[in-house]
């Protein structure tokens, strides 16, 4: 039959032997790429990899490359910044540059119909971006990434329309998720089976909580590490192997120290006690 185009997206170039940095969700539904350079030239592209759970793949082109993109450090921004987006959106405006501020960093964000439930520790903005934006990057003043756009929020959940709230993965999520995919095709997550809530000032207010930082154990996934350690929910888990959780860093970032196979200790508040619990971290399942 006739070919159906999928979708359309934005990349940018990462090195001289043409991979090109863009969303998972851009090339998830298809199997055949092509990339239209700035210049109007199209080049057949291949998927090298691709990873769910941070929105990110890597497709490359044969050939010269016109331009690599400098990456910068997410780490360094603050919130009122300017920062540009660069992407084509709707698929037909190529080239197009909006600009805006850091709005906030280390956003959690859901994201109905896409495999992974949510997104975590984005950076959140409000230079446009559109539908064709997706996998574009957002730069600081000196021309350096400092994030791939991923999704913006159009309405609430009753509909109403919603301005100027648009999401970016951090460059440095970015670098550690392009090696990996570089290295093997894909991205392993070390995985400890919980479901969780990052406690934050407000929710420990909200909650009555005894503590205003880690995670807050809202169920636990049969037969995974964390069930098999018996932690249990409404456990509060304060730290990893002795470094302190707070909402600055995702449980996902964190864990990627780590490799499917260690042995992590948990200090976890239970009750009016504070306990050690030692497991073992599993792979994480596909789709969680």
């Amino acid at each position: 039959g006739d070919a159906v185009e999928a979708g359309r997206g934005t990349g940018f170039f990462i090195d001289q032997a043409g991979h090109i940095v863009t969303n998972w969700h851009v090339v998830s539904d298809g199997d055949d790429f092509t990339v239209l350079l700035a210049d109007g030239s199209e080049r057949r592209a291949t998927l090298v990899g691709s990873d769910p759970v941070s929105d990110l793949a890597i497709v490359r082109i044969e050939g010269s490359v016109p331009a690599t993109v400098p990456f910068g450090d997410s780490d360094a921004l603050l919130p009122g910044q300017p920062v540009l987006a660069i992407g084509s959106p709707l698929g037909t405006f190529s080239n197009t540059v909006t600009r805006g501020i850091v709005s906030a960093l280390g956003r959690s964000v859901s994201a109905e119909g896409r495999d992974t439930s949510s997104y975590a520790n984005l950076i959140q903005h409000d230079a446009a971006i559109n539908p064709g934006n997706s996998g574009g990057p957002l730069l600081n003043l000196n021309g350096e990434v400092i994030g791939v756009n991923t999704l913006g929020v159009p309405s609430t959940q009753d509909g109403i329309p919603v301005q100027g709230i648009f999401f970016a993965v951090p460059v440095n999520t970015v670098r550690t998720i392009a090696a990996e995919i570089l290295a093997s095709g894909d991205v392993v997550y070390p995985y400890l089976g919980i479901e969780y809530l990052t406690i934050t000032e407000e929710l420990a207010a909200r909650y009555d909580l005894p503590v205003s930082d880690g995670l807050a154990v809202l169920d636990v996934v049969p037969g995974e590490p964390a069930d098999r350690a018996d932690i249990r929910p409404n456990d509060l888990i304060l730290a990893i192997d002795n470094v302190s959780l707070d909402d600055s860093v995702s449980l996902t970032e964190r864990l990627f120290d780590f490799e499917p196979g260690d042995e992590i200790t948990l200090t976890i508040l239970r009750g009016s006690g504070q306990i050690e619990v030692t497991l073992v971290l599993s792979e994480r399942p596909a789709g969680s």
